[in-house]
């Protein structure tokens, strides 16, 4: 028994390798490093101490690194707040401020002095002010619970943690689990919520290369943007105000004017988003085989209307610019990361990993262990339906036609406008619709809308699960036949769509209001696609989640049990995260060689004047031409981008890049294609993350823009010593450990 146990052991690890086991494999959390990986990252290359990272007791590296609008990361890189993310997390704050008068996307944005400055309301800075272990005090209320009255339970613990947390310090506290809830840790917040635009490249440098390149290998965007932190004249978060200041922080990131050599050590500190690294053969499988599959047809079908719209006209342009780019970066992303699954055996592999977890369970005497992955396959046959119309909600209800989400606005006027009167709240719901239609019609635009439901409606016809469904959807199908037909027909008999009759409908009496609006063709299909979800379809998939989080929390369990010498990482959850590798490229395929980095001669080799991706700016091509790159140069060259083998997933965008003394060397912003696949599977072979180098950064910010007075507010050193910042000549050691 103890023989075949021991063989199972070692060709389990053999298949784990794969998954967990590549030296830079890995999103750490900060306060772990000491314990599990720091001996690790200090024989790469690591310079610092797992307290020079993380620390409660002394500024570390983690107090400069920042939780970006809640979906990205940003880094502070001056001693008056100023951070540093990239341009497309900064997009839609750029695209807020643009008009074809001041087409900042187009020609980009250059504050000269803290007064010209954009505010942008709603986005918010968030730093970690602690993270605790708080496994065993919920372990201990939850023992021997199950189901629901566990789940209740965590509950009640979660809220006495968070408030005990946060009570009287203006902290904000999560208690989050881990490894799907066979750890938890809470995670104590302080958010600022003053944060002003103060510089962004056009587009021509912050997306140069566009669609065509997003996810590719060899890359050449400038991908970052430059925002700051004001806060109270105490320097405690406040609301925007006339009298905040420059948020002065616990720790900035000082600058490496050195640049890498390929094989240096490098990290990434983060907030990555979601990954599924334990998830079983049969999540895969329906990933790559199902989901995916959908919703990059649905994307297909919306984009080819968004981008011919765009096309058309600079307005349509800068309405739909921010659209266009959440739209189409995911559906970029998941064909690449189905290549990768399907070219590396994903599915093969997690199915070999999980017949070795059997039988190892089965000779350690395991058999409700051993059961689970059969369990997981009924789990999936039985709910693929619910998982597949909550799909088509996502693609068609909140990323296809807008006209039917906005229609849901109107809600309380169609089914409660007598309760409205009677309780004096019509005149303010009213108000509250005005806003909302002008929100709503400053991006729109009423043709590109209904072709994007054109476009969407007959593969949402055609596949999507009759669990969700719209009686006048099903009707108007029947009638005109086809799906262009069918939307004309809609769009035309709606008003959802027409901004001055939705504002002339506001004035009429209520029951008009109510007659009208029950009886738009717009309004209904959004009610009735809500009310089949809610009816039909959340409980279903409440119920799969849930069971499937349970099944989970006993398959990582077991994992931990039989093979308990592995160092196991959580799965990303939007929580501070650090991973660490080197400057290195790769060979993802025979014959295909990825080299470490591109400089701004690539640029100008990709130059096409006019084109809406590859075109580049006149003030750029000059600068290139006379070799006029200043201290910003690495051997001679102006280099723009490079690969790492970091482990990252999305939230990772904008965190900064870091050598192995704590010092910023690059600005992560993608992944390539194939590497895309490390969300689900990780292969240290070739999961590579591209980073924007931050000597072109500062070039950007100083030669192209001539915004020289931002590069002085930073800290800029070299491996000669300090060096001077640009205009007060202050000198900042390097960090040592």
């Amino acid at each position: 028994m103890i023989k075949t146990f021991l063989k199972f052991s070692v060709l389990f690890l053999c298949v784990l390798s794969f998954q967990f086991g590549h030296a830079h494999e890995g999103m750490w959390i900060p306060s772990t490093l000491a314990k599990l990986v720091e001996g690790d990252m200090q024989n790469a290359g690591l310079k610092l101490s797992a307290e020079d990272i993380y620390s409660i007791n002394q500024s570390s590296l983690k107090d400069a690194i920042v939780h970006f609008g809640g979906g990205c990361t940003a880094s502070v890189i001056s001693e008056e707040g100023l951070i540093l993310t990239n341009h497309h997390c900064g997009y839609s704050q750029i695209q807020s401020h643009s008009s074809v008068e001041n087409d900042y996307l187009k020609n980009g944005f250059w504050a000269m002095n803290h007064g010209e400055e954009l505010q942008n309301p709603n986005l918010t800075a968030t730093f970690v002010v602690r993270i605790e272990d708080v496994t065993e005090f919920v372990e201990k209320r939850t023992k021997g619970l199950k189901g629901d009255e566990k789940m209740a339970a965590i509950a009640d613990v979660t809220r006495a943690l968070e408030k005990g947390a946060t009570e009287g310090n203006g902290y904000e506290a999560s208690v989050k689990p881990f490894f799907y809830g066979n750890a938890y840790y809470m995670i104590v917040t302080e958010t600022y919520r003053d944060v002003r635009l103060v510089g962004a490249p056009p587009s021509s440098i912050g997306k140069f290369g566009g669609d065509t390149d997003n996810w590719e290998w060899p890359r050449h965007t400038g991908d970052f943007s430059l925002f700051r932190i004001y806060a109270a004249p105490d320097n405690s978060p406040a609301d925007y105000s006339v009298d905040n200041v420059p948020y002065t922080p616990k720790y900035s990131l000082p600058v490496n004017m050195d640049g890498l050599k390929e094989g240096d050590f490098t990290m990434v500190f983060g907030f990555p988003g979601s990954t599924d690294q334990y998830l079983s053969s049969y999540g895969v499988k329906y990933i790559t085989e199902v989901q995916n599959p959908v919703a990059i047809a649905m994307r297909e079908a919306s984009l080819s209307v968004i981008d011919a719209a765009m096309e058309s006209s600079d307005k349509l342009r800068i309405q739909y610019a921010a659209k266009q780019s959440r739209i189409s970066n995911a559906y970029k992303k998941w064909i690449g990361q189905n290549m990768g699954l399907e070219r590396f055996d994903a599915v093969e592999k997690k199915e070999a990993q999980e017949k070795l977890f059997v039988d190892a369970a089965r000779a350690k005497g395991f058999d409700s262990y051993a059961a689970l992955p059969d369990e997981f396959a009924v789990l999936y046959s039985e709910n693929e339906q619910y998982q597949l119309a909550r799909t088509f909600l996502i693609e068609f209800f909140y990323y296809g036609p807008e006209a039917i989400r906005f229609s849901t606005n109107f809600k309380k006027l169609a089914s409660e406008n007598a309760s409205l009167t009677e309780n004096g709240k019509m005149k303010e719901e009213k108000e509250r619709l005005r806003n909302s239609i002008a929100g709503f019609n400053k991006d729109y635009d009423a043709e590109t809308d209904r072709r994007i439901m054109a476009a969407q409606l007959a593969i949402f016809a055609e596949r999507c699960p009759d669990v969700l469904n719209s009686p006048t959807l099903n009707t108007y199908l029947a009638k005109y036949g086809n799906s262009k037909a069918a939307a004309d027909a809609i769009y035309d008999e709606s008003m959802m769509d027409n901004e001055a009759g939705l504002l002339k409908l506001l004035d009429l009496s209520g029951k008009k209001q109510v007659k009208i609006l029950n009886n738009d063709p717009i309004y209904k299909i959004g009610d009735e696609l809500l009310e089949a979800y809610n009816g039909k379809v959340r409980a279903g998939y409440e119920n799969f989640v849930n069971r499937e989080s349970e099944m989970m929390e006993e398959y990582v369990k077991a994992t931990m049990e039989l093979f308990p010498n592995k160092k196991y990482w959580p799965d990303a959850n939007s929580t501070m995260r650090l991973t660490y590798g080197k400057m290195e490229g790769s060979e993802p395929q025979d014959g295909l060689e990825y080299k470490a980095y591109t400089t701004l001669d690539g640029i100008v080799q990709k130059y096409i004047p006019g084109d809406k991706e590859f075109d580049v700016p006149e003030r750029l091509l000059e600068l290139q031409q006379n070799g006029d790159y200043g201290k910003y140069a690495t051997d001679g060259e102006l280099r723009v981008c490079f690969l790492g083998s970091n482990h990252t997933t999305g939230g990772n965008s904008g965190s900064p890049a870091l050598d192995g003394k704590g010092q910023l060397v690059g600005l992560n912003f993608d992944r390539t294609w194939e590497s895309t696949m490390s969300d689900l599977m990780f292969n240290g072979e070739i999961c590579r993350n591209i980073m924007v180098d931050v000597k072109y950064v500062l070039f950007i910010v100083d030669k192209f823009a001539g915004a020289g007075h931002l590069v002085d507010e930073m800290k800029l050193v070299s491996s000669a010593g300090a060096e001077s910042s640009r205009g007060e000549q202050k000198t900042v050691e390097p960090v040592t450990n």
